[in-house]
This record gives structure tokens, sequence and C-alpha cells, in this order.
């Protein structure tokens, strides 16, 4: 049975053309999917009955209930769902007075191999469908006091584009969900030209993962930097209306005697010298039976003019300590860098920055 959630309305129309329904029933079904959220093709009562009966024999509602949750001490919530090719996926509510944002997947496990994500240690099982991106807002017990969707969970959302377009335009279109774009952030490593699609095609804020302000650097954290150069992915980036639209963030993990002295703090307000970009400083959390895989890799090219030396890039990554973050952050606002220390919630269930890894928590 093929699903309706993750439908857009000219899918929805087809649908409704398979089954004698007339076009209008599109808008209909629509409604009961994304407003109503119903969970029976019965339910949607103001279909034809014989249409209904139709209807459902090639397709279900398709919202699926999660495996598993797991509760931090702090309020947070992970959720586990079915993902691709067998392989589970996680979501994870954040409560924050009066927001709730949700922190959805996109894949299962990720291509990217970046050092420091839990995620990336497990490699690529399968881009998530659309339903699969919407049953994670529609199907979690805290849906009705969603207020934001960040695009930060398992998987890099720009290496499954189309599906997570089709996620965004159900969540923003009048006929879904009809929340604004500047309650949805997506986060990417950088991957070009999907990036310049995303800027185009939707006005969401954008999170830029960085996490070094020196390209060979960065390179042995996050191989995607050999592919898709810092100032390539900056240029695109000063393309977008972000001065008004919509926000841009840059993502820096701080290391404690890698990337987190002064003179990186300087190198990164150059960086972005003329980008109406905040930094979100986020404390490292370590991942559970870490690794020699862990360390940062280097690079026959590394120019020790940039900054950290080879042999700090070999050592195990460790979490900056607080005064250092605090003494960044006080850096890059002195620059005229909006900067802030982003606080760590969920850590005890494993739903953290970078700990994601679709299994249940003990």
């Amino acid at each position: 049975m093929k699903p309706l959630i993750g439908l857009t309305l000219e899918g929805l129309r087809q649908v409704a053309a398979e089954a004698g329904l007339p076009r209008f029933a599109a808008g209909q079904m629509a409604r009961w999917l994304y407003q109503k959220r119903v969970t029976s093709i019965d339910q949607m009562t103001d279909l034809p009955k014989a249409g209904r009966a139709r209807l459902a024999e090639n397709y279900e509602i398709g919202r699926e209930e999660p495996l598993a949750e797991a509760i931090s001490c702090d309020g947070t919530k992970k959720y586990l769902f079915r993902g691709a090719n067998g392989r589970a996926i996680e979501a994870v509510m954040i409560p924050d007075k009066e927001r709730a944002t949700l922190c959805v997947s996109s894949q299962a496990g990720c291509k990217m191999n970046c050092k420091f994500c839990m995620t990336g240690r497990q490699g690529f099982h399968g881009n998530l469908t659309a339903a699969q991106i919407i049953n994670q807002v529609l199907s979690i017990p805290d849906a009705e006091r969603l207020t934001n969707i960040v695009f930060m969970g398992m998987g890099e959302p720009l290496d499954n584009l189309d599906n997570v377009l089709t996620a965004i335009e159900i969540l923003t279109a009048p006929w879904g969900l009809a929340w604004s774009p500047k309650r949805i952030t997506v986060s990417t490593i950088g991957k070009l030209p999907e990036l310049e699609r995303l800027i185009r095609e939707t006005n969401v804020h954008v999170a830029l993962s960085l996490h070094s302000p020196y390209p060979t650097e960065r390179e042995g954290l996050m191989p995607v930097e050999r592919a898709f150069h810092t100032s390539q992915v900056l240029d695109t980036l000063r393309l977008g209306d972000f001065a008004h639209q919509r926000r841009l963030s840059i993502e820096y993990i701080l290391w404690g005697g890698l990337n987190d002295d002064l003179r990186h703090a300087d190198a990164l307000a150059r960086l972005l010298r003329g980008l109406p970009a905040r930094v979100n400083l986020i404390p490292y959390h370590e991942l559970p039976n870490a690794s020699a895989s862990q360390t940062a890799s280097t690079s026959p090219n590394f120019s020790r003019n940039q900054s950290t030396s080879v042999d700090s890039l070999a050592k195990p990554l460790k979490a900056s300590p607080r005064a250092t973050m605090e003494a960044f952050r006080d850096r890059l606002n002195s620059h005229g860098i909006t900067a802030t220390i982003r606080a760590s919630r969920g850590q005890d269930i494993d739903a953290a920055c970078g700990l994601l890894a679709g299994k249940q928590s003990s």
C-alpha cells in the first residue's frame, strides 16, 4: 500500500483521478491529512463512500507511530521511527518555554563521514521518503504543540533534496500545515549545487556546519571540504536574502586545543565579514565508544600558518572548556559577529548534537 502523507496537492490530484474522484477531492484529502491529521481513509467523511473504498485499494494514510520514546532529565524527548532499508531513524523534540522544536532526520545514516558525528559512523543506508519525513512531524505525541522544525537530525538534508523540498512544501503550503518558512531551518555541510536550489526555491532559514575557518583543517574534520570548498559555499550563501527574509546561522563545534583559540575566532570573523550570519557555538559531545576514528585526519597539504598543528589534528577530539568557549564567543562579538553558545539538551539519552544513531536508548 502506498502512503498518502508525503504527497503534495498535485500528487493528491493524481490519486483522486486514479480513484475516480473529482479534482477538488485532492484539496479535501489534503485537509484531512495535514490539518485534521486523520489516521484512516474512512475518516475522510466528505469523500463518497465508494470513492473511499477505491482509494483504500491502493493507498493508506501512511502514519506510523514511533517505535520507542526516550525522555531526558531536561524534558527533551527522542523518538525512534522506522527508516530506510530496515534501519531506524530518530527525531528529537526540544521544549523551551513557549517553543517546541522538532529535529527531524532526512536519511538513515549519512554519506558525509564527518569525524565527530555518530550518524556518520554508521554509514549510509538510504534516503527517507517525503512520507517518512512528514510522519516524524505528524506522529509524535507532541505534534500539536510544535512551533519549529529543524532539519538537523540524521543525514545530510541536501543529499536528499527532492524529498526535503517536498516536505517543506507540505509544511508551508496553505493546503498543508500552513507554517511560515521562518519556522523551519535546514542544516547542511554545504553541498553544492543543491544549496543554490534550496536558496532559490524556499525561504527557510539555513544553518551551515563549518567548524573551522581554515579549509585544510576543516577537511580533516569534514571530508566534504574536498568537494565543496568553504569559499564556494560562502559565495553561494551571499546570494541569499539573509538580511531580510531568512536567517543564516553558522554551526561551530568547539574542540579543546583544536579550533577554539582566539586566532580561530579572528579568522572566522574575517571569513564571515559582510555576511549577515550569526554563529552558534556548540559544545562537543564525545561519541559513545569513541576510538581513533574520532580523530581529525590530517592532510599532506596542511599549512602551519593555519593556526593548528598537525599534531593537534591527530589527537582524539575533546570538548572545549566553558571559559574558552565564552572567550571565543566574546571575541566574535567584539568583531561585530553575533555569537551564542548553544545549550546542550538531551545528552543523557544520546539526543544531543552529533549523537543520533537510530537505536533505542537503554
